[in-house]
Parts: structure tokens; C-alpha cells; sequence
């Protein structure tokens, strides 16, 4: 869209999500290009330029669009197995059967896991992918493609393991790469797909799995090729129990000290889950501005237990939202974190004070652009800032009674999404893909799903 086009929407209830959390019961927001351009209470100036498209958004909420910081898209073809195991049984039951996904495969399974985020309302999405079964074809490439097709803005955390059952770790000894493997591959990604600029829609971030799939030296180098790339790192810190037993055992330390051990706590670097945290851990991630991406329906399904977000939260951890993958949140939207982070931290020590419905809605927004490191760019609604939003239909059966429009988006059903602008373009509208055709996404990765079944000796 050219610099002087113009979108108004205009006559709704507006969530900035700004630094004051400024809302208005009706305003407006002036879209110019790929920007935010204004605003404001009431209706839009009439006498703007070169508007484009004027949204009467009576009965709809704006916030910033939704922001998604942990994800792994290739499980969206194995979901709804060893749906009562905890974390490490789960993976000991799955890795086998992810080690023989391909190309095509992982191009279904980011196809269906983009399409259904989009279409809940993320702008931003991000994946976590660290299984690259050799002869498996271009994987980053792969995800990256799907990611440019449904439109969204998308951030590639390239992993990899190399710690293999005959290590100690809990992969099998085929599923890993080797160390120098990893780190080449990881640094070609990010020389071929970054993209540092203000409004870019593709980055990349440097992300071994976890303690118990990379090694020690794998974790240092990596930490050393991101900061000489100047690109984020990303891996799994402080999911369960059993992985602070695991890192006691074989480092002699908890994770979060074998993380600093390993130049893995910084301004640059985020983690996923951080369930187990003591004061001191959190004291330790708010000293480095470390982030975490909270993913409640994941750490629930598999009875991983109950994060310290108000906790981090009030010393100062940057916090964002994550799906998780969806061989354990197989909804795969965002919607339902933000709701469950409300739900799940109300049964936690702080109860009804744990966190409130604008808190969850920051936590998805502008929380999910610091941990990312984009929120000069996106996660509120700002002059200047990218214009990633989402119209939100609250004047339906679902809604229409609930007498606060955040509460309502964030305590209530699934909200329909009206419109949603990625970059200032339209990538839903009326809760339909724009880009993509639902149906034939749901076609191929029924039948991807199948045939890695059938690969796998599952059928």
C-alpha cells in the first residue's frame, strides 16, 4: 500500500495497549500505509487524503494485533497423541515419529498452524523449529514460505539438538544434528532469511532446544553466533520437574544458572515456559531482562504446573504469550492463552490478584513485541508503529451483554475477527483467510498426517 493510502477505522471501542493503556470507548485509528497514523476519541477527521476504505466498526473492539512467542508448527500433524503423559514421556513417545518428517510435511503443518493463529487474530507469529532429520529437504525454507503466503509478520527460531539418547539426552540417536552441522546451518538460515529492518516481516533467531537435547557446547557457540549476527536466542528453560532434576544431576546447577553458565541470559535471549522458578531466578532474568514466553494451556496439558507470571511480572521480566506447540495446546490460537493466563495464575498463590483481563491482553500484545524485540515497532496501538491490528466483533450473541469490552475479549468465547491488518494490509476479513484457502489447508495436512502415520508404523 502506498504511503498516502489511507484506512479508517472509526466508531469503536479501542485498546492501545500503549504505555498509559489509554482505551477509548469510541474512537478511531488512522491506517497510512504500512503505518498507524492517529489515534483518537471520536469519529476520524472527514476530510483526510486519498482514504482507500472507511470502517464503520460499530459493535468492535481494536487492540494491537496478537503476538505469538512460542510455537512449534510442525506438530500440528501429530496432534492428539500421548495426551496423559508428562513432558518427558510425551517427547520420548513423539521424537520418533517427528524424525521422519520431510519438506512437504513441515510446509502442511506450518500451512495449518499460521492459518489457524491468523485467523484467531495474530499478527506476529513465531516457530521454534529444532527437528531437521537429515534428507528432510529446506524445513526453514519451507515454514518461511507458509509464513509469506498467509501474510503474516514472522520470526524463524532456527533450533537444532545434538545431545542424543547415547549422550544422555532424550532424543534418539537419529533425530539430532551434529554440533558443527547445527551451528552452519543455523548461521546460512540467518544470512539467507534476516531481515533487521523496521518493518520486516521475516526474522530469525538463533535456538538450541533445551538442557536436555544440546550440549553445553552447543548452547556457548550459539549464544556467540547470534551476538555476531546481532539476531535474538530462543530455547526452553525451566519446563518441569524432571528437567531441573536433569540439569542438577548432569551440571551440577539449575537450569537458570546453567543458562548464565552459558551466556544464555540477556536483553537478546527468551525462554520458554520458566515454570519452576525460584526468587532467585526470577531476581536473575529481571537483572538481565531476560524474557519469557508463558504458554498456560501447554504447562496445564502436561501437568507441567503453574508459572510465576505476577511474580515476574512485578520484577520486571519481560513476558509475552506462546501457543506452544499443538501436540500439546491443540486449539493452536492464541485466544485461548489469553484467557487461560487469566484462569491458570488465579489458582496459583496471588488467587483473584494474580492477573486481570488488560493484563493478559498486554501480556499478548505489546509483552509478546518485547520478548520478540519489536516493540518500537508493533504490540501497541501508536502513531509511527507498524499497523498490525485486529477488529474484534463483540455485538453478537456471545458478547453483546458483556458490559466491558476487554473483559469480553478475553474472558468470553473465541471473539470473531472482522478485519485484521498485517503491515496495513488485509489478511482477514469476516473471519476468512484472505490469502489462503482454509479447506485445501485442511485437505493437505489431513493427509500429510497420514502419511507420517503410515511412516512412522503408526497405522
Amino acid at each position: 500500500m502506498a504511503a498516502d493510502r489511507r484506512i479508517v477505522i472509526e466508531n469503536c471501542a479501542i485498546a492501545t495497549v500503549d504505555a498509559d493503556d489509554t482505551e477509548y470507548a469510541s474512537g478511531h485509528v488512522v491506517v497510512a500505509g504500512n503505518r498507524i497514523e492517529a489515534v483518537g476519541a471520536g469519529r476520524a477527521p472527514e476530510n483526510l487524503e486519498n482514504v482507500v476504505r472507511r470502517v464503520d466498526a460499530s459493535g468492535h473492539l481494536v487492540t494491537p494485533g496478537l503476538v505469538n512467542t512460542h510455537h512449534h508448527f510442525y506438530q500440528w500433524i501429530t496432534r492428539g497423541l500421548a495426551t496423559d503423559h508428562n513432558l518427558f514421556d510425551w517427547l520420548v513417545a513423539l521424537y520418533p515419529i517427528w524424525a521422519r518428517i520431510d519438506e512437504p510435511m513441515v510446509y502442511a503443518a506450518a500451512q495449518g498452524s499460521l492459518a489457524m493463529m491468523a485467523r484467531g487474530g495474530v499478527t506476529t507469529a513465531m516457530d521454534h523449529h529444532y527437528v531437521h532429520p537429515e534428507g528432510a529437504g529446506d524445513l526453514s525454507g519451507a515454514v518461511i514460505r507458509a509464513a509469506r503466503e498467509t501474510g503474516v509478520r514472522f520470526t524463524l527460531a532456527r533450533g537444532s539438538m545434538d545431545r542424543s539418547e547415547k549422550d544422555g539426552g532424550l532424543p534418539p540417536d537419529f533425530a539430532v544434528e551434529t554440533l558443527e552441522g547445527a551451528l552452519a546451518a543455523t548461521e546460512a538460515t540467518v544470512d539467507e532469511h534476516h531481515d533487521a529492518s523496521f518493518d520486516a516481516m521475516v526474522q530469525v533467531a538463533v535456538a538450541p532446544c533445551s538442557p536436555f537435547s544440546v550440549s553445553t557446547e552447543l548452547l556457548r557457540q550459539g549464544a556467540e553466533l547470534a551476538r555476531r549476527k546481532g539476531v535474538r536466542l530462543h530455547t526452553h528453560g525451566s519446563e518441569t520437574v524432571e528437567e531441573e532434576k536433569f540439569c542438577h544431576e548432569l551440571f551440577g546447577m539449575g537450569p537458570t544458572d546453567y543458562f548464565e553458565s552459558s551466556g544464555w541470559l540477556g536483553e537478546d535471549v527468551w525462554m520458554a515456559h520458566c515454570v519452576h522458578m525460584n526468587d532467585s531466578d526470577i531476581a536473575a532474568f529481571a537483572r538481565t531482562r531476560t524474557g519469557v514466553a508463558h504458554c498456560p494451556s501447554s504447562n496445564a496439558r502436561l501437568a507441567a504446573g503453574i508459572a510465576r507470571v505476577p511474580d515476574m511480572l512485578a520484577a520486571g521480566v519481560p513476558v509475552g504469550l506462546g501457543v506452544d506447540g499443538t501436540a500439546s495446546n491443540e486449539s493452536g490460537e492464541l485466544h485461548t492463552e489469553l484467557r487461560n493466563a487469566v484462569l491458570i495464575n488465579r489458582l496459583g498463590a496471588h488467587r483473584e490478584a494474580a492477573l486481570n483481563a488488560r493484563q493478559a491482553l498486554r501480556l499478548g500484545t505489546y509483552g509478546g513485541a518485547q520478548v520478540l524485540g519489536r516493540s518500537a515497532e508493533i504490540g501497541s496501538l501508536e502513531p509511527g508503529k507498524l499497523a498490525d491490528l485486529v477488529l474484534w466483533r463483540l455485538d453478537t450473541l456471545a458478547h453483546a451483554s458483556i458490559a466491558d469490552p476487554v473483559t469480553a475479549l478475553v474472558l468470553g468465547a473465541a471473539a470473531p475477527v472482522t478485519l485484521s491488518l498485517v503491515n496495513g494490509e488485509p489478511v482477514v476479513e469476516n473471519g476468512r483467510l484472505l490469502h489462503v484457502d482454509e479447506e485445501a489447508v485442511a485437505r493437505s495436512t489431513r493427509d500429510e498426517a497420514r502419511r507420517l502415520a503410515r511412516i512412522a508404523g503408526r497405522d
